[in-house]
């Protein structure tokens, strides 16, 4: 781990600041506790039974969440570029976690500690608006997330994660991809099949 560059804290402070704009003294701060690390693909950043101390933006990358049920991994994200990378309920309540997250590429990331997060809400107020709008862009995501997975078939699913994601369609290996679709990577590879050859939108 390391202290930011100039040049990446501007790049972080440019994300930031297009969710909502940040004063100078909240620059300053976080410039003292916001560090970078390095995650070789494959890695995991995060294991069960671990507490998430860390809240990750993702400055280069691509990253899955998923859990074990009865030994099968279970995919429930994919973050990468941009993206706020974090093991929610470990995170904020700082417990022990269920989720794994790994990384599907070399990844570089910016990440603040838990204690550090929340001495930065309570000395600069104007940062709870950003956490908010984050917050509410994740819920949104989630909540779409369930919908295309619970009221879709397995075609229908896949067409409308290409359309609403088509990078991820092609960055995320079949076996990840298939199980975060609700479906075995054989029948995933069937509907592509058919979808290449002409048989569907």
């Amino acid at each position: 781990m390391s202290q930011l560059s100039p040049e990446s804290m501007e790049q972080l402070l440019g994300f930031l600041e297009s969710v909502h704009p940040i004063g100078e003294s909240l620059k300053t701060g976080l410039y003292k506790v916001v560090k970078s690390c390095k995650l070789k693909k494959h890695r995991l950043l995060l294991k069960e039974g671990q507490i998430c101390r860390n809240i990750y933006f993702i400055h280069t990358g691509l990253l899955r969440c998923y859990y074990l049920l009865e030994e099968t991994e279970v995919c429930t994200w994919f973050m990468r570029e941009r993206d706020i990378c974090v093991s929610v309920s470990s995170f904020y309540d700082q417990i022990a976690g269920y989720e794994y997250i790994q990384a599907l590429e070399d990844c570089e990331l910016y990440y603040i500690s838990h204690s550090e997060l929340e001495e930065i809400y309570r000395s600069h107020a104007q940062f709870n608006y950003t956490g908010r709008v984050l917050t509410i862009k994740y819920l949104k995501d989630w909540t779409r997330q369930m919908r295309i997975l619970r009221m879709q078939k397995a075609e229908e699913r896949y067409l409308q994660f290409r359309e609403l994601e088509p990078e991820l369609v092609q960055r995320v290996p079949q076996k990840y991809l298939a199980p975060f679709l609700g479906m075995q990577p054989e029948t995933l590879s069937r509907i592509r099949k058919k979808l290449a050859g002409g048989g569907g939108r």
